[in-house]
């Protein structure tokens, strides 16, 4: 947003609406009431003069509607007016609409400064059903006007809104097309503005193209108290904005004459508003209320709507503070301290290294949760003490509030609801709170807040372009008995369409961004009960996978909102965008807002694809240039090749790591890879799936999507996977004809559908959801490629080990898929002699591929990395082919020998690879922070031998070890300097070396 005010002459930006056959309009319907015989005789030439002169109506409504309906609303109005008499009222109560499918007419009563929660709410109906449009096909314009009455004694005013479809000029504009705003108008709009609304409303326009958020300007009417807001953003990037607008301009004491909503073919809506302040309004002077109504339409943009909505409509909590309120109940549902004594007590009471105590703890942990407070629960005990939320948001923006901090002389109107309150310290808070709340569970909610306020290091709340809210937060706060592997930094992220998270073990950090979906009601619940932790534990995964490379774990989770299922890009580009503002200094388009950074330090993300944001990543890099970012090569991974990016799909990066687990048990027990079966969860659409089915030779005898279960006895027809595989397809386009006689396809939607063996599948979801537990599954091998965390557990793990006749569902489990397993699963598996290898050692592929992408970026320049790393109209450069080829040798290398590793460890020492694989992983990270910190790195000439050895060879051969040097990070290199000599040590040694073996490693190896 631009905090700009510019000075226009009074001139209305529109051409005025005249309709050239007003007056034989008005002889037809006098015609037309007569005919009908409602209205006296006597009183129709009356009653339509009154109608069509004193009412001030626009002559827009007289052009679109009929005559009909122009009588019937002059007969509504008459009646109306017999009514108001009778209650010996002086205000006419007018309500008129009509809706067709391609224009909408609206007349009602408007009370000046009014919020619409108090009389028809036309503007939300509006929203809902002509302005939250999914496409520009889609779109209409918007005219409103206020006028006054005065008639017969009674008085009011009237509030006109016509919705008109949009005719574009050009309704597929080119590239070089979409910045001219007489290509990309509507016809009616580009008739009616004015040639400075033209030029105001493209310069508009054209600053939205250039951000993902909205752009706010300000123009100041000579001679007038009229200010003139032009709001633009893009199309489907929220929604209720329209209406949300009125409520925020209402609570300033301000109202509108006109407004105006246009859309244009590029995907751009303009909000034009002409706002005055009430008569006698004790409000502040309008300078400073109209400033904050452009800071605070930012918040609106990004939360338009809230489950506290109607305390702001009704002047109970500022627009700020229901913002600050809504974020607070979300923190509040994943963060309140609601486990209680009883279960801290059994916690010391159990051994937590004891992984069944620890799974019935974790679920135990979750009951809990659930049971005890609920999300409305937790709201409405919120809405019972507004003044609280008003008191805890006071203690938040004395904080975070720049301006105030800094006592600027720029207006603060945004502090002047502070005014009243009283600045209290936190302690005086908690007492408050104690003070004014009834019993335990209320005053736990509201310390919830106050923990919220004082772990925030920085957040966007105070910046105008934002597209969603994001806090970064101290995460010391995390009860050290549920999460024993401290963080090192955490962000929350709210919009509209979802929440989420991004969580890091180190301030170097490496993972990958998920999108969560819910298939109905109760997943989504289910989801966001476990959000939180799921992160965590993946993001902990993540930190035991990468100890091959620098960086250590992270990951980022976004939960799409129930009824935002449709929406994962515009969640995933809020996500991207919001932490950008807590990562970017400097801001290259428009006016960055300053903030309060109190960790006082730069930070850089690196974000990696996971599930649906594979085809994302090349937005994230590109869209972190846009914004001035100078890490943006090294943003994200997993780019498309023509930004230097290696696609972990294309070249199988992440398989690769997994099969070397599979093609290590065929090696160890001496099976043939053609005549081993397999069981496989996620399917040919996938990146793991599909190149786990190119990439193997097996006798693959059932694979589970996301569509339903494929099952062959007799093994899948091999041609007919690889043709899905290829072309990135589910199982529901498998050719059934293909199966043999004891082959079906169970899809999800399917019921009471009765397999070849005589089995009745009574629903084909459940059937999908647990077949991986059923006896038909039975396999030699079992590579979960895909699936939701925990899918195996204490409750069903029993269902994989021996039946009756002694065999286990599978011998040989390698988890692909992250979390498939709980711990306490794998060691029962690994008890009745099921060898398995989990994910944290199996599916490592994809972060080494990943960071040795960002290595690549962070040594060329960025001429160089064009030429060498981008591959430009189809053709791969030499170097890059060949970067790849040696980045899959370094996966199935570090792969072979963790294999090898724990394979030894486990025939020493008989711990279970579960365990063993955990210890090699901390092992590992632990070392490499040692090894960081000390003497070693000082030694030049060792220094030098390790990193000839850990930098990819051609990475060397290409620029040289100086130049490397000079251009990565100094942390950087010193954390593949770790990495690469810990990794090494302990997989030949492994995680319990005796005191010597470093010193016998380093006189061996160097």
């Amino acid at each position: 947003m631009k905090d700009s005010i510019h000075l226009v002459n009074n001139e209305s930006g529109y051409a005025t609406n005249v309709f050239a056959d007003k007056e034989s309009q008005m002889v037809q319907v006098c015609d037309h009431l007569e005919k009908l015989g409602f209205l006296p005789k006597e009183l129709v030439k009356n009653e339509v003069s009154w109608f069509y002169s004193n009412l001030n109506i626009d002559d827009y409504y007289f052009a679109l509607e009929s005559v009909e309906t122009i009588s019937n609303h002059i007969m509504a109005l008459y009646g109306a007016k017999i009514l108001a008499y009778t209650k010996n009222e002086n205000v006419l109560n007018i309500n008129l609409q009509k809706e067709a499918e391609d224009a909408a007419v609206y007349i009602h009563s408007s009370v000046p400064g009014v919020s619409q929660i108090h009389g028809p709410q036309h503007e939300k109906n509006i929203d809902e059903k002509f302005l939250d449009i999914s496409t520009p096909s889609e779109a209409y314009r918007v005219e409103s006007y206020r006028s006054s009455s005065n008639g017969g004694g009674l008085t009011s005013q009237i509030r006109s809104y016509f919705v008109t479809k949009c005719e574009f000029e050009n309704m597929t504009p080119t590239a070089e097309q979409e910045t001219d705003i007489k290509q990309v108008g509507d016809k009616s709009f580009l008739k009616k503005a004015t040639e400075h609304t033209l030029k105001v409303y493209e310069e508009v326009m054209q600053s939205v193209l250039q951000r993902t958020g909205p752009v706010i300007e300000m123009y100041q009417v000579k001679g007038s108290r009229e200010r003139r807001l032009v709001i633009g953003y893009r199309q489907r990037s929220t929604k209720g904005f329209f209406s949300a607008i009125s409520d925020l301009y209402h609570y300033y004491d301000l109202y509108s004459t006109r407004k105006y909503v246009e859309q244009f073919s590029n995907g751009v809506t303009i909000i034009g508003l002409y706002l005055h302040p009430l008569p006698n309004s004790k409000s502040a002077p309008i300078e400073h209320t109209i400033y904050q109504v452009m800071k605070e339409t930012s918040l609106l943009y990004c939360l338009p709507k809230t489950p506290l909505q109607q305390y702001f409509q009704t002047n109970k909590l500022s627009v700020q503070e229901m913002v600050y309120g809504y974020v607070g109940w979300i923190f509040a549902q994943h963060f309140l301290n609601r486990l209680g004594k009883e279960y801290l007590s059994l916690t010391s009471i159990l051994d937590r290294a004891n992984p069944v105590h620890e799974e019935v703890l974790s679920k135990l942990k979750k009951r809990l949760r659930q049971d005890t407070f609920t999300r409305e629960y937790i709201l409405d005990i919120m809405k019972r003490y507004p003044e609280l939320i008003k008191i805890l948001y006071a203690n938040f923006a004395t904080v975070h509030y720049v301006n105030q901090r800094e006592a600027t002389l720029e207006p603060t109107i945004s502090y002047q609801r502070l005014t009243n309150i009283e600045m209290l310290s936190v302690d005086d808070i908690s007492k408050k709170i104690k003070s004014m709340t009834s019993n335990a569970h209320e005053q736990i909610v509201f310390e919830s807040f106050l923990t919220f306020n004082t772990h925030v290091l920085k957040t966007n709340f105070y910046q105008s372009t934002k597209v969603a809210l994001s806090f970064r937060m101290d995460p010391s706060f995390l009860p050290d008995i549920e999460y024993p592997n401290p963080l090192y930094g955490m962000f929350l992220v709210v919009g509209s369409e979802f929440r989420g998270f991004h969580l890091r073990f180190g301030d170097v950090a490496r993972g990958g961004i998920r999108i969560i979906r819910s298939r109905n009601r109760e997943a989504y619940s289910i989801n966001l009960r476990t959000l939180f932790d799921e992160n965590y534990n993946l993001a902990a995964t993540q930190q035991r996978k990468n100890k091959d490379i620098p960086e250590g774990g992270s990951k980022g989770t976004i939960l799409l909102d129930i009824d935002q299922q449709d929406k994962p890009l515009v969640a995933f580009e809020k996500y991207v965008d919001s932490i950008l503002d807590l990562l970017i200094d400097g801001e290259t388009i428009g006016i960055k807002d300053k903030l309060v950074d109190l960790t006082k330090k730069p930070e850089i993300l690196f974000f990696g694809p996971d599930e649906g944001t594979a085809e994302y990543m090349d937005w994230a890099s590109q869209h972190a240039r846009r914004r001035g970012a100078t890490f943006w090569k090294a943003f994200t991974t997993g780019k498309s090749q023509s930004l230097g990016g290696i696609p972990h799909d294309l070249y199988g990066m992440t398989t690769r790591s997994v099969h070397q687990y599979v093609l290590g048990i065929y090696r160890t027990f001496g099976l043939k890879e053609e005549e081993c079966t397999k069981l496989q969860t996620g399917g040919p659409d996938g990146d793991l799936g599909s190149n786990e089915i190119k990439i193997s030779k097996d006798k693959t005898i059932a694979i589970v999507d996301g569509s339903g279960v494929l099952y062959d006895s007799e093994g899948i027809n091999r041609d007919e996977l690889s043709r899905l595989a290829n072309h990135r397809l589910m199982i529901s386009n498998f050719d059934t004809s293909k199966l043999s006689k004891s082959g079906f396809r169970i899809l999800v939607d399917e019921d009471n559908i009765t397999l070849p063996d005589g089995t009745l599948v009574e629903n084909g979801l459940q059937f999908r959801n647990t077949f991986h537990t059923n006896p038909l599954a039975q396999a030699t091998v079992f590579v979960p490629c895909g699936g939701r965390p925990e899918s195996v557990g204490l409750d069903n793990v029993q269902s994989l080990m021996a039946k009756g006749d002694g065999a286990p569902l599978f011998k040989y489990i390698v988890e692909g898929a992250n979390l498939f397993f709980t711990q306490e699963a794998r060691l029962r598996l690994e008890k009745v002699g099921i060898v398995i290898f989990k994910d944290a050692s199996a599916n490592k592929g994809g972060v080494t591929s990943s960071s040795l992408e960002v290595l690549a970026a962070l040594a060329f320049k960025d001429d160089e990395f064009g030429e060498l790393m981008c591959v430009k109209n189809g053709v791969v450069p030499q170097f890059y082919e060949s970067y790849v080829k040696e980045v899959q040798n370094i996966i199935e290398h570090n792969a072979a020998i963790e294999f090898e590793a724990l394979w030894r460890e486990y025939k020493r020492t008989n711990t279970p690879i579960s365990i063993l694989s955990d210890e090699l992983s901390n092992a590992i990270v632990q070392l490499q922070e040692q090894l960081q910190s000390s003497g070693l790195w000082d030694n030049v000439a060792l220094r030098t031998t390790v990193l000839k050895r850990a930098f990819p060879k051609l990475l060397l051969e290409k620029l040289g070890l100086e130049t490397l040097l000079e251009r990565v990070p100094e942390s950087y290199v010193k954390a593949i300097f770790g990495a690469y000599l810990a990794s090494q040590f302990v997989y030949k040694y492994g995680p319990h070396p005796d005191n010597f073996a470093f010193f016998e490693f380093m006189r061996e190896n160097f």
